[in-house]
């Protein structure tokens, strides 16, 4: 099993959320999982992109990583 890290910041408020019963951290939170999501997936691609066994997957996989990244397409080679 893998282990993923946080900020010490979105540490802070999920033992808030948790223990202290304060939801005003909620949104907070959630846009900060999301950014965490963002960054395994991106991460991901970039790991299949630099070790799959063909050309065709390594391209296929490139190009996600790039579209994830927000790389247009016409700076792309």
């Amino acid at each position: 099993m893998k282990n993923v890290q946080i900020s010490y910041e979105l540490f802070i408020l999920l033992l808030r959320y948790h223990f202290a019963d304060d939801c005003s951290c909620e949104k907070k939170i959630q846009a900060e999982l999301e950014n965490k999501l963002d960054a395994l997936v991106k991460h991901e691609l970039y790991s299949k992109y630099k070790t799959a066994p063909t050309e065709e997957e390594r391209n296929a996989a490139r190009l996600k990583y790039l579209d994830k990244q927000g790389v247009p397409s016409s700076f792309r080679w």
